[in-house]
């Protein structure tokens, strides 16, 4: 009874919280800091930090060994040093030795407990545990032999033994499902911990009722500091879940909210002028801001010729596939469709904003009919004649983006017929090799291009793994398979662009455009950073 007084004297203390922040009626005011989510999170659980939304909220609770900058470089947590032996196999972290778990009553005297080595031997552990299922535990299955990879050497020194090189190691555990929990929380609460969270982050998990709000608290022991401060500066987050953007527009316009995230379809020209910047009625009345986003946009074709449905596909020739990647004006498409949010794909599959992206050292499409007729020319069909119709699947989201596409085909001599699917459903499809030509997008887990280019490489190929195309080249496995043995970023990088070139050279994609992120923010918030990963870090914000 004692436990359950606790937290209704908690969710009530957060509601007063809440209360003042949001009336600003204080003679010393609580920063609030008041956003909305549009999809429901399902857990708080790192170990299925599956989707942008669950993933924004374990990042503001959780810490792992590694984290991002806005520039997507990976930098110290709760790692403060590293060293990787010659194999380039160990990995040995030194642990800072000022970080606590939030406050719980299972810890001594229901204080937060220090993290200590074991902690992460644990939480990494139970990572790639069958019995937890977490939809993370790919992070490690390929990269280490068994549980004993990971070893505490004494409270302050974590080992990890890979069983292959993986230069992208460091980055790769930036991701949220490599955030520490513990052990004794996680057995006292079960599979409840998803919504009984409990770890070292800037603020503690507070109040949720699902699909209505959720509150977080500052963490008054949190370990990172800033100009002497330590962070986070804000007192409280505040989480809606309206699920219809255009009325969390509204009110994020009437400042019940601090910021927006992203501009859909449906009001983007009511916002953004052409050009993508703020129309004139808004201008003022709060700041937008635009990042580039790890997201390439494409169209996939399936290039296993030993299914039928490649066999009767016309995407089955090269010059075909590349014809239809110079048919479409894709700076056209971005201005028109999307404000020019987005950066038109001219380069490779990489996308603008990833370390070692340089469009100038890929051999990518711009728009080109009239090269784009040639090679329907070269193929066998002048102007389109006798080509058969192609099919394209996508979702109604991108019906706009997809009837357009099928303009530019159609002018050449393409002649395309769009079919209509559910998300869940076209996935299913691509996965079982039922389609030959669909939309898709690719958002990185992690800032290194290897997460791009294993999309491509023959044994990867789906249900198991990426590759939807069934793309296979031998010189292209050989070069992904040299990129893990390179531990110098810039050499990696140029075996990167040899393999980006050679996706290019036999199209079985057609890029489209690389994403931006976009966020609206009211004027008295500043220290809300962007990255190419769109993850929320709200440590240093303030609201003035």
């Amino acid at each position: 009874m004692r436990a359950i007084f606790k937290k209704i004297k908690i969710s009530f203390f957060a509601l007063a919280l809440l209360a003042i922040g949001c009336k600003q009626q204080a003679s010393n005011p609580k920063k609030v800091f008041k956003m909305n989510i549009d999809v429901g999170v399902t857990s708080l659980d790192p170990a299925f930090a599956r989707n942008q939304m669950n993933i924004w909220c374990v990042n503001q609770l959780f810490n792992g060994l590694t984290q991002l900058d806005s520039n997507s470089q990976t930098q110290p947590a709760i790692a403060q040093s590293w060293d990787i032996n010659q194999s380039g196999l160990v990995y040995t972290f030194h642990l800072r030795s000022d970080v606590y778990f939030h406050d719980h009553e299972k810890f001594l005297n229901g204080k937060g407990r220090k993290v200590v080595a074991a902690d992460f031997v644990y939480s990494f552990r139970r990572l790639i545990d069958a019995k937890v299922a977490s939809s993370g535990a790919w992070i490690f299955n390929d990269k280490v032999a068994d549980s004993s990879a990971f070893q505490a050497i004494n409270d302050s020194t974590f080992q990890i033994t890979l069983n292959k090189t993986f230069p992208a190691f460091l980055s790769l555990l930036t991701v949220q499902y490599c955030s520490v929990v513990p052990q004794e929380i996680v057995d006292f609460y079960g599979k409840d911990f998803r919504n009984h969270p409990i770890g070292t982050g800037p603020f503690r998990f507070s109040y949720w009722k699902e699909g209505e709000v959720m509150t977080f608290l500052k963490n008054e022991n949190y370990f990172e500091k800033e100009n002497m401060h330590r962070l986070p500066y804000l007192d409280a987050v505040k989480i809606s879940f309206i699920n219809d953007k255009q009325t969390a527009f509204l009110e994020f316009v009437k400042k019940n909210l601090d910021c927006f995230f992203g501009i859909d379809g449906s009001y983007r020209n009511d916002v953004l002028t052409k050009e993508g910047e703020l129309r004139e009625k808004y201008v003022g009345r709060f700041k937008l801001t635009k990042a580039p986003y790890l997201n390439t946009e494409y169209l996939g074709m399936l290039l296993d010729t030993t299914l039928p449905i490649v066999q009767q596909s016309a995407t089955k020739d090269k010059r075909i596939r590349q014809a239809i990647n110079y048919a479409i004006d894709k700076e056209k498409m971005v201005a028109y469709l999307q404000n020019n949010i987005g950066t038109a794909g001219h380069a490779g599959f990489i996308p603008k904003g990833m370390p070692g992206f340089d469009a100038q050292k890929i051999k990518g499409y711009s728009y080109n009919p009239a090269k784009a007729k040639a090679l329907l020319a070269e193929a066998g069909f002048p102007n389109g004649k006798g080509l058969p119709i192609i099919t394209l699947n996508t979702t109604n989201t991108y019906r706009d983006l997809i009837e357009f596409v099928q303009n530019e085909l159609s002018a050449v001599g393409i002649n395309t017929k769009i079919e209509i699917h559910q998300g869940s459903s076209l996935r299913e499809l691509i996965a079982k090799k039922n389609v030959s030509f669909f939309r898709g997008s690719w958002i990185a887990d992690y800032p290194d291009a290897e997460n791009y280019l294993a999309v491509f490489y023959s044994k990867n190929f789906v249900p198991n793994g990426p590759n939807y195309t069934h793309f296979s080249n031998a010189k292209y496995d050989a070069l992904f398979e040299q990129s893990f043995k390179e531990k110098n970023d810039s050499a990696r990088y140029h075996i990167y662009q040899q393999m980006d070139n050679i996706i290019m050279e036999e199209a079985p994609v057609v890029i489209l455009y690389y994403d931006q992120s976009v966020k609206l923010i009211q004027n008295n918030i500043s220290g809300l950073p962007s990255n190419g990963l769109n993850i929320l870090d709200l440590k240093r914000v303030q609201k003035n």
